[in-house]
Order: structure tokens, then C-alpha cells, then sequence
């Protein structure tokens, strides 16, 4: 128990002799039980950090589908992910591209720009949304994947007739990263 002794008893200068006062005693076992009852009550009711993540829709593995479908190339994007935190894009098909592959990085004016580009293009040409392809080569990391899922989020592409697809690189995609520097 913890006291606090405020004793003013003893002798004076001169001689006298006073009667001893009664010291007062204060109690601090209430004073810790309380903050023992305080602190546990704002830990229980306080609400943690909860973690953030993004809904990703995956084909279920019983279906039999086959592996490949159709799309229309002039609505779509294919993203190359490669390695140094850089990637590819290109409009059309890997042998015939309605534009030529450019090299480009992360970012608001990087990818995030061509997507809004050429979502509202294709918008205004087809009355249809950008589908886009994302294909991670083996230099990529996982940083890259999840960065450029963000880019889908931020710019909207799964909303308004838009989607986007992750599906399995190919040889002559490769040979492009390649060719560029990226894997």
C-alpha cells in the first residue's frame, strides 16, 4: 500500500514542545485499480487496423473450359510485366499490334495514363469497355502484379463494360521482352 506521510510533529526552536498532529494517509490502491480498469477497458474497445484487400474474381478449377477465348482485338490491351519495375503494353494481337509495344513504368504518368487513354478511346469508337490482359513474365515479382491490379482499380477498368484478365504469357511475348530489355 502506498502512503503519503505529511507528519508536522517534533520540536521547535526554543523548547516548546507541541503535541504531535495526526498524519493524514492517503491510499493509492483504489487510484491504481482504477487506472488498471481504465486501461483494460480501452483496450478491449478500441478497433484495430483492419487489413485492406481487393476482391479478385477466379474461374473455379471443377469447370471444364477450355483454356483459350476470343476477344476483340481492337478493344484490347495486353500488359507485359518484365523485370526493373517495368512492363509493356500493346493494343491487338502480339503478331499484328494496332499499335506498337511500348515500354513504359508504374505510376499516374506511366500506365495509369495509357489505360485512361485508350479505355476512352475504345469507349468512343466501339461503345465497348477495354478489356485488358495482364501477363507476368518470370522476371516480374509479385510487387509488379500487385501494382498493376491497382492501376485496374484506380482507373476504373472492371466498371462500365470494361474488364481485365489474368492469363498465362506466351513464347513470342517473352521474345518481345526480350527484345526491349525486360526479362
Amino acid at each position: 500500500m502506498a502512503e503519503l506521510d505529511t507528519s508536522g510533529g517534533g520540536k521547535k526552536k526554543g523548547g516548546k514542545v507541541r503535541s504531535k498532529k495526526q498524519s493524514a494517509r492517503v491510499d493509492m490502491t483504489p487510484m491504481v485499480d482504477l487506472m488498471f480498469l481504465l486501461i483494460t477497458f480501452f483496450m478491449l474497445t478500441t478497433t484495430l487496423a483492419k487489413p485492406q484487400a481487393m476482391d479478385l474474381a477466379m474461374p473455379d478449377k471443377d469447370e471444364k473450359t477450355d483454356d483459350k477465348f476470343d476477344v476483340a482485338d481492337n478493344r484490347t490491351m495486353t500488359i507485359l510485366l518484365g523485370k526493373g519495375d517495368r512492363l509493356e503494353w500493346y493494343i491487338g494481337l502480339v503478331d499484328n499490334p494496332l499499335t506498337s509495344p511500348q515500354v513504359d513504368n508504374y505510376g499516374k504518368n506511366g500506365i495509369r495514363k495509357a489505360l485512361l487513354e485508350k479505355s476512352k478511346e475504345i469507349k468512343s469508337k466501339t461503345g465497348k469497355g477495354l478489356i485488358v490482359l495482364i501477363k507476368a513474365s518470370d522476371a516480374a515479382n509479385y510487387k509488379n502484379l500487385v501494382d498493376i491490379l491497382d492501376e485496374m482499380k484506380i482507373t476504373n477498368i472492371g466498371v462500365g463494360g470494361g474488364t481485365y484478365a489474368i492469363v498465362d504469357i506466351s513464347e513470342p511475348e517473352i521474345g518481345l521482352l526480350k527484345r526491349d530489355g525486360l526479362y
